[in-house]
């Protein structure tokens, strides 16, 4: 017998090692493994929703100071690495109920009831124990502290008591152990005294022994004495063994009777033996001669079958072989016209079925090498090069031929008064009839789709740049415009400023209806060629797109290639870059050369009036946003050439007004404000009002350069006459903020120019002011620059003392130069107003220039009254009061 869990010193050190017994005082009593779960044991004896979990059951006591011994119920439980550690501690004074769970048929499992739990809705954990003697001995432990320290006994169900003192009593050794707590008395367990008072006094009921005394009332002959009760027993016994020899002496005669049936019994069946073993012997001759027929026929069965399977197999293979002869009539000189077009295709999905079938994946690879296989493959292969041949060439004629109907057809194109836009719906109407016949021929040779498509290329270039042709000389024709002259900042264009207002939108509209037009033709043709020529890319304009380039909703459905692939599904082609590379070669063979319709549109809308670039540029900027797909890049490569040379075209412009005023600065002398100055307003004005879109980044830069220019060349003027340079600097850098004014506040990169006009204003005035004022008193301010000078050296007690700087000299400089004051400033203002040719700047530059002259002369007093306290001096007072009245 395997030892108990109960016995297990080294589980019970470990319970020990976990609890740290020596810490808190506790002595473990008892501990023992158990598997814990929470289901509800089934009729087949496995629990019912949860694994049962491995758990330790420690039995521990506890001494109080008081004197007092608490019994508790422990749960460990094994931690990762394999080691005990406390899960759950109960209380045994508040046990309850012991329960025998009865649906498990071992009756290992139990339940302990406690009557201090949080959520009695929820069901107990139930303990299940490896064999019936330690289910006894945990009970019978728990029970036992229950009578000696509690005093009392829980609720015992399921579980026969009596039984139980029953195994106690025989595993009275095992079960006897005794508790010695720490400084207290010696706790015993269970003995066998206590175990029969347990048995008389609580096992035993009132009713039970009423039963007993009843039974054993029942025996009246001297039941109380045992000795007389014994001599009747053996006196009993004597006369039933008498009696059983006596029966047995009289039943001789029936046993020889016995006797003789079995020895004739014997010999029939010794007869019986040697017969069966005759037809054994025959039987097992005719066994094996079922044995062999059984396996002729199993052969011959096997091959008739195997006969029949190969047969099916060839008719099968002789089926795959076989070519249909009105099939073969269609691929190898059938007719492509439009009624024959169904057969046609009906051939072509034949062909490409019976050739997928001969590969090996379709076909088994024992067939692969076969003679005739590989002869009605080659066979095939040849019909396959036959037709692609002949479909090819009658697809490039027919391109071909349908471009040179329409170009014959001038019905088809612009003519003088009338502008026609191109309709290619009856083109795309034939085209499509072969479309399916393409996917075919793409299916059986990718090879042959490359001249198809330079075919189709070739031919449809030549009708575009017709139409383009044709359209844009009668755009231009029909449009009426007068000329402007590309002459802005010249001074000698002062004539021509009424022609320059002249109305010029309808060179903007005319550009804006070629784009109109003809870029949602290109869009649409470059898609229909990319579906039509069966090119594995996405759709290049979803429907919203062609709402935006301007095209209309019939036009939309009218150029949609609905495809389907050889199974009769929709296309769904994905993103190849293989493909999308081919696709806009293919798109540049096919609308190469259009552009140059498109530049001369451009370079004559220029001619009529360059600022026109400005709205063609946010025209061009608004088709060019709405083009996305990276398939129709010929087009987006279009609207990027166009805006390159509508930029081109107007940097032009931008250059010769530039060299326009570039050629002020080789006159010797100018006065006054600059001629392009109030000009360059007029025309920033009008590009103001041709700007759309996103052309406000081109006429930012043109105002950049535009006043680069003009700040340049002002200061080169300037300098050519030193005397009067800030003179001609203030009053064009105030022209320049005064036409400016308006547009400054709207217009970023303006006001950005006319803040550094407004510094350049503020510096050259006071240039100017500094110069008047110091040609008046010069003698005053030298004065006061020596003396200001020689303050880094010495101190200002000893400047009075030194050569040049005495009292005396004070004396005179302010003689000299204070005396007739009303004079002087009245001079100051003659020389302000003398060279200055803008009248309207003259009373805030005599405010300013009195506001320095009144600052200056303060400082001068203050540093006079420092060093010579004791001379008289003008007060600011009184200069301040003259220069108000005057």
């Amino acid at each position: 017998m395997s030892k108990s869990g109960a016995d297990d010193e080294e589980l019970k050190r470990a319970c020990e090692a976990a609890i740290e017994v020596g810490a808190c005082k506790q002595k473990v009593v008892l501990s023992i493994r158990v598997a814990k779960s929470r289901g509800i044991w089934g009729k087949s004896g496995r629990l019912g929703r949860h694994m049962a979990k491995p758990r330790v059951l420690a039995i521990t006591t506890k001494y109080s100071p008081k004197g007092r011994t608490k019994a508790l119920l422990r749960v460990l439980k094994y931690s990762s690495g394999g080691v005990l550690e406390p899960a759950k501690m109960y209380k045994i004074k508040h046990l309850s109920k012991v329960e025998v769970i009865q649906n498990d048929p071992s009756g290992c499992t139990f339940m302990l009831g406690f009557d201090n739990l949080r959520s009695q809705s929820v069901s107990p954990p139930q303990w299940t124990m490896r064999n019936i003697n330690d289910r006894n001995r945990i009970l019978l432990c728990i029970l036992n502290m229950c009578k000696e320290i509690l005093g009392r006994l829980p609720k015992v169900i399921g579980i026969d008591i009596v039984e139980m003192a029953l195994w106690a009593k025989e595993n009275t050794n095992t079960v006897t152990s005794q508790v010695i707590a720490r400084n207290g008395p010696d706790l015993s367990i269970m003995t066998p005294n206590d175990l029969k008072v347990t048995v008389e006094r609580d096992l035993v009921s009132q009713a039970e022994e009423e039963d007993m005394e009843a039974l054993l009332g029942t025996y009246v002959m001297g039941i109380g004495e045992a000795e007389a009760f014994s001599e009747r027993l053996k006196r009993e016994l004597q006369a039933l063994e008498a009696a059983n020899v006596h029966a047995i002496m009289e039943s001789e005669p029936l046993i020889d009777e016995v006797m003789q049936g079995l020895e004739s019994a014997t010999v029939c069946v010794d007869d019986m033996d040697e017969w069966l073993g005759i037809f054994n012997v025959k039987l097992r001759h005719m066994r094996e001669d079922i044995e062999s027929i059984e396996s002729r026929n199993n052969k011959l069965e096997m091959q008739s079958v195997n006969n029949k399977s190969l047969v099916e197999e060839l008719e099968k293979l002789l089926e795959r072989l076989r070519v249909p002869s009105e099939f073969a009539a269609s691929l190898t000189g059938g007719s492509f016209d439009e009624a024959r077009m169904l057969n046609n295709v009906e051939a072509c999905e034949w062909l490409t079925g019976a050739l997928r079938a001969l590969e090996v994946p379709n076909l088994d690879p024992c067939y692969a090498n076969m003679r005739a296989v590989k002869e009605k493959r080659a066979e095939l292969e040849k019909l396959k090069s036959t037709f692609v041949r002949r479909a090819s060439e009658f697809l490039r004629s027919y391109f071909a031929s349908l471009v040179d109907f329409m170009i014959s057809d001038k019905s088809y194109f612009s003519q003088r008064g009338q502008l026609k836009r191109p309709d290619h719906a009856d083109l795309r109407y034939k085209c499509r009839t072969y479309a399916r016949l393409l996917q075919h021929l793409k299916s059986l040779d990718k090879n042959c789709m490359g001249p198809l498509r330079k075919a189709y290329c070739h031919s449809l270039n030549l009708l575009l740049r017709r139409e383009a042709r044709e359209f844009a000389n009668e755009l231009r024709a029909s449009t009426k415009a007068s000329r402007n002259p590309t002459v802005w900042l010249e001074a000698s264009a002062g004539s021509n400023q009424a022609a320059n207002s002249a109305d010029t939108s309808t060179v903007s509209e005319a550009y804006s209806k070629m784009l109109t037009i003809f870029i949602p033709l290109l869009v649409d043709e470059s898609s229909f060629f990319a579906h039509f020529m069966c090119f594995e890319v996405p759709a290049l304009v979803p429907p919203a797109n062609s709402s935006k380039s301007g095209a209309t909703a019939d036009d939309a459905n009218d150029d949609e290639l609905s495809l389907m692939d050889l199974d009769g599904n929709d296309i769904k082609p994905s993103t190849n870059s293989a493909e999308l590379g081919a696709l806009n070669e293919s798109l540049q063979e096919l609308l190469d050369g259009i552009q140059e319709d498109f530049y001369a549109v451009v370079d004559w809308a220029y001619k009529i009036d360059p600022l026109r670039c400005i709205s063609m540029s946010g025209i061009t900027e608004r088709y060019l946003s709405g083009q996305k797909a990276d398939a129709a890049g010929f087009v987006r490569l279009l609207l990027d050439d166009l805006e390159s040379r509508i930029s081109m075209q107007f940097s032009r412009f931008v250059d010769e007004a530039c060299h326009q005023i570039e050629r002020n600065e080789r006159n010797v002398r100018q006065t006054g404000v600059l001629s392009y100055i109030p000009r360059f307003a007029t025309l920033a004005t009008r590009m103001e009002q041709y700007i759309q879109g996103q052309s406000r980044d081109l006429v930012d830069q043109a105002y950049t350069k535009f006043v680069s220019i003009m700040f340049v060349t002002l200061e080169k003027i300037a300098q050519a006459d030193l005397k009067y340079v800030d003179i001609v600097l203030l009053e064009n850098y105030a022209a320049f903020q005064n036409s400016l004014y308006d547009l400054a506040n709207v217009v970023p990169t303006l006001a950005k120019f006319y803040h550094q006009a407004s510094e350049s204003y503020e510096q050259a005035c006071t240039r100017h002011i500094n110069m008047i004022i110091y040609y008046q008193f010069e003698k005053l301010f030298q004065f006061a620059r020596k003396v200001e000078d020689l303050m880094y050296t010495i101190s200002p007690e000893e400047i009075p003392f030194q050569l040049g700087l005495s009292k005396m000299e004070l004396r005179k400089v302010l003689k000299s130069s204070l005396s007739g004051l009303d004079k002087s400033i009245s001079n100051m203002y003659r020389r302000l107003q003398k060279n200055l040719t803008s009248e309207e700047l003259l009373p805030s530059l005599w405010e300013k220039c009195k506001k320095e002259f009144l600052e200056k002369y303060e400082s001068f007093v203050q540093l006079m009254t420092k060093i010579y306290p004791s001379e008289t001096i003008t007060s600011v007072a009184e200069l301040k009061e003259l220069l108000g009245s005057m």
